[in-house]
This record gives structure tokens, sequence and C-alpha cells, in this order.
């Protein structure tokens, strides 16, 4: 070990730098600099004297001050914005300087005179995430100064800063709401109440912030909220507030209970947008306005080439994340409430139960039907309830498959009677009609048109590729397999995802990819015999015989009474040849 002295201490580090620095050098190289060298000569160098800090190094258009005191170093950045805000007020808005201010307190290396650690670096991270003319700061920082300062901090959630390992609490103080007692937000109309929220998860896009320093750029921060409300407006699980509403926040201060009560939403979407040079940064955070916890945070990061394109990869990842996410808190809210006996409520727990099990399955059944006695016109209850007709049917449970089948298509188009875009329901009749009649171009006309309706649901794209290997086109069934992980790679149900992108591969004689697909649905989900079935076709393709006797073993103890005749050439396998000629090899009855 070396026995060097390394100096160390404890202190709150300001990183500071110019908003937009590059476009105002473009526009009036000389102007700009001799504006910034008055600035600091006249108000950001003595502000940091008045407050004890000491400039370890000035970084072009920014600089690094090390503070004794986290409190003065606050009150620093305060008065620092405050003053340049003020002699701003009659600067055009495209010629203004604006810094932007990060604050962390912490331990710090120092050598010749200069400072390092990561204390030095969440500051400057902190910084590169604050607005024009605003502060960020850490939960650290913000720990020590509450109470101690009169100013206003607007918590911004766990966020993920550059080259930091864990996301980070942030706090924030905008140019709105500096030097006040309260937090500043937008004056909202006076109501009694609060609006009732919808019984389902209801969200609001709030308009993202353009932090890019540039104006011009707000039509780029604006499209990306249209694109992912309109993502999620496709969701007939979800309730979302209409663009129209959510704009009347744009560029205001918020409160995000209050927007709750005033939208009548439980969450709320927000976040930032900053381009810089060639390159755009977008961060994305869900809250849950009753209680203000955090959610969700993600950034996203991306070329500005083609700016479509990365809207568009922004929104497939921003909805993939959350809207699971939405569903699966509310799943656990309906556990949490025993005595609640809506219709969604039972819906709920109908689609939170183990329904790939027999008990499982009747119990998510007796629900969804209970739910529709008292909601006649729920979609939502009938999909849940067709759907748990032909699950009976498919995996050997149901004392009468006809009655069965029968029923459940009822069901779906009883759904689809309710809401005719009810895209689920839509793609799950596809499913059955390809399964039970053989009718294989009205059920790709109606998965198709299910996947026009809602491009961003997982499931969706699941049927797809369910339909389209049933119908022979196992090249085409991958993609839609693909593209339903790709929107939800962490889904419960991939399980059933990955074991029919294995027939796939096994349709393609890729019996190696198959076997990997067929495993990786077995240990999602040890009780679907489905999985079982795959794995024993592609183990006997390739003459494997020790563990195909293990994946029939698996499968009898699941499903005892298997018959290829029944559970796959009926039932939509007729065109699964090869796969049917695995099950053969693997020695399972006809």
């Amino acid at each position: 070990m070396s026995s060097e002295h390394v100096e160390r201490r404890l202190a709150a580090i300001l990183a500071a730098d110019v908003a937009g620095s590059c476009r105002l050098i473009g526009i009036d190289e000389e102007g700009t600099l001799a504006q910034l060298k008055a600035l600091r000569k006249t108000l950001f160098d003595p502000k940091i004297t008045d407050h004890r800090g000491r400039i370890v190094k000035n970084t072009g258009d920014g600089a690094l001050v090390e503070f004794a005191s986290v409190v003065d170093a606050v009150r620093c950045a305060d008065e620092i914005q405050r003053s340049v805000a003020e002699q701003n007020t009659d600067v055009p808005q495209g010629k203004r300087i604006e810094f932007r201010i990060g604050i962390h307190v912490g331990d710090i290396i120092i050598e010749d005179n200069d400072i390092f650690g990561d204390g030095v670096n969440i500051a400057v991270r902190l910084e590169g995430i604050a607005e024009p003319g605003g502060v960020s700061i850490s939960d650290d920082v913000h720990r020590q100064v509450r109470g101690k300062v009169d100013l206003a901090f607007q918590d911004m959630g766990a966020q993920a800063l550059r080259n930091i390992a864990e996301p980070m609490r942030v706090w924030r103080i905008g140019i709105n709401c500096l030097s006040t007692p309260k937090v500043s937000t937008y004056s909202f109309p006076n109501r009694a109440e609060p609006l009732a929220l919808p019984d389902k998860p209801s969200v609001a896009v709030l308009p993202f912030q353009n932090m890019s320093g540039d104006p011009d750029q707000d039509y780029f921060a604006d499209g990306m909220v249209d694109e992912i409300t309109t993502a999620l407006s496709r969701f007939k699980s979800l309730f979302v507030i209409a663009r129209s509403s959510s704009f009347t926040y744009k560029g205001k201060a918020v409160d995000i209970k209050q927007v709750g009560r005033e939208l009548g939403v439980r969450y709320v979407l927000q976040g930032s947008v900053r381009r810089a040079a060639e390159k755009v940064r977008i961060t994305g955070q869900l809250i849950d306005a009753l209680s203000g916890a955090h959610l969700w945070a993600d950034r996203f990061e991306g070329d500005l080439s083609d700016v479509f394109a990365l809207q568009d990869e922004v929104t497939v990842n921003v909805v993939s994340a959350i809207q699971p996410k939405l569903l699966q808190t509310e799943k656990d809210l309906a556990a949490r409430r025993p005595n609640d006996l809506s219709a969604y409520d039972l819906c709920l727990r109908a689609q939170h139960l183990q329904s790939w099990t027999r008990d499982g399955s009747a119990e998510s059944l007796r629900l969804a039907s209970r739910a529709l006695e008292i909601d006649p016109r729920s979609s939502f209850a009938a999909t849940l309830a067709g759907e748990c007709h032909l699950r009976s049917v498919r995996r050997g449970w149901a004392a009468d498959p006809k009655s069965d089948i029968a029923e459940g298509l009822r069901l779906l188009r009883l759904a689809l009677s309710i809401d005719g875009n009810a895209t689920l329901a839509l793609s799950l009749l596809g499913n059955a009609t390809a399964s039970f009649s053989d009718d294989y171009d009205t059920a790709r006309e109606m998965v198709d048109r299910a996947v026009a309706l809602n491009p961003n649901s997982s499931r969706i794209w699941e049927q797809r590729g369910m339909i389209y290997l049933m119908a022979g086109q196992p090249e085409e069934a991958i993609r839609s397999f693909e593209r339903g992980i790709r929107l939800s790679p962490f889904d419960p149900l991939l399980f059933s995802t990955f074991a029919g992108m294995g027939v796939a591969f096994i349709g393609l004689g890729r019996f190696d990819e198959a076997i990997s697909a067929a495993k990786k649905a077995v240990r999602q989900n040890p009780l679907y015999p489905f999985a079982y079935r795959c794995l024993a076709s592609a183990l006997a393709h390739l003459g494997r015989e020790a563990e195909v006797k293990e994946a029939v073993a698996g499968l009898f103890e699941l499903d005892p009474d298997f018959r290829i005749s029944v559970r796959v050439t009926r039932g939509g396998g007729s065109r699964l040849q090869l796969y049917i000629e695995g099950l053969r090899k693997a020695g399972l009855p006809e």
C-alpha cells in the first residue's frame, strides 16, 4: 500500500455553468464573452466571497466552488440566480445569460489546490440536470438545509446521473420559487372538492421541461409529450388526461398532489428534455399524486440525426415501463382493499390471480363473472371471463369443451360490442378463431387491426405471434414475439411468449434456439405445460434422449392426460408439422 497521505475534508460543492453558452457564443462571440466577464466580476465572484466560498477553478463558462457550510452554498446559489434573473428582465429571451447550478455535500480530495472525488462529480452532474436559472441539490444537501433557509424545494425524485452508479434523489429550486416561503404553483381554478378518481388507473402527462436553454427547442419537448400521451391513450385499461388539459401547466412550477386533485388523476408523469449539440437527453419520472411517492424514473439519450425516430424510441421505452407499473400498482392496491366489491376491483383481483393453475383459473372466472353481474357493460370483465373459458379448453380442464368455446367466444364478442376498440378482446378473439376454426385469414385480420389500434401492447403482439405461428408463418411470428418482449421485457406473462417463440424456432429448424426459449419459459413459470411440450419437441429433434425424458416427465406431471390429437392437431396446430413431429419423436401419445 502507498504511504502517501491523501488530504480529505467534508465540504459543500457548488458547480455552475452557463446554459446554452455555445449557442450564445455562436450568435455573438465577443458580446457574450464580455457580458459573462462582467457578470463574474460584478455579481458571481462577489456573491461567492460574501458567503465565504472559495472558487477552486473557473471552467470556461462555469465554475467549481467549495464552501465549508452547506447553508452558505445554498444561500449563495439563491442570491446568484435571483440577481441574474433581475438583470435579465430587459434582455431578449434568446440573448440572456442564465446559470445552471448543482450543489452536493460530501467528502472531497484536495490536491494542488484543486478538489476531486465523488462529491465533486455529483455536484457537476446535478448542475447538468438543473434548469436554466435554477438550482438542483442532492438529498444530502436538502436534509441539512431544510428549515434553515427560507426557500421552497421541489422533489424531483430519483434521478439517474451520468457516471454515478445508483440513482439519487434530487431536489430543485426553480427561478420562480427562489426565496419564497412556499412552493410557487400555477393558479388553478377554485373547486370546492377534488375531482373523483376514475375506476381505472388514471394518468396525466405534464409538459416536459425544455432544459436546452433554447426556446426554439420547445417543439421537441412538446412533441415528446404528445407521442407519449397518444401511446398511453391506446390502452383501454388506462384513463389518460387529454393534452389540452395537461398543457395548461406548461411553464409553471407545480405541486404534483394539487395537479392530481385538479385533474382527477392518481398518477402524474413528469419529464425534461435537454439538447446539446446533436445529442439529446430525456428524463422521465412517474409519481403517485396521492402520496407523492416516486414509482419509476429513467433517463434516455440519443442522437438527433433523426428526431422522429428518437421520439418513437423514447415513447416505447416510457410506455413499456409505466403501463405495467400502473397496472401492477393498481392490482396491489386492490389486494389491500378486501371489502371493495366494485366491478373494477373484482377484475383487478381476477387478473392478479395465478390463472395458470386449474383452481386459479376457476377463481379468476368466478371473480370476473361476478364483476360482469355488477356491471354488465364492463368490457374488462367480459374479456377476462372469455379468456378464462378458452384457457380451460386449451388446458384440458373443460368438462364440455364445445360449451366453453361457445361461451368464451360470446364473452369476447360482448366485450367488443361494449367497446369496439377493446384491443385485447379483439386479439384474443383472433386467437380463438385460429385455434378453434382454422380460419387464419379472419384471425390475422383481427389481430392486425388490434395492433394498428394499439401498437404499444406487449400482450397484443404476443397474441399476434401465436396467430401467425398457427397460420404457418414462423418468421412473422418471431417478429411479433420479439416486439412484445421489447415492449415489456419484465412482463410476468413472458413465459407464454418464450414458449410460442420456441415453437416458431422449431418450425424454422432452429432447434438450439427453440430449446433456449423453452427453458426461459420453464424458468419463469414451471407450471406452464406448453413450455415443456416445446422443450420436448426441440430436444427430440436433436436426439437428446435423457433431456427429452425429463421434459416429458415435467409435462405429464402437469398434464397427465395429454394427447397430441387433443391439444395440438385440434386447436390450431395443424400447420406446425415440425413441432408435431418432434412431439412424436419424444414418445408422446397420439
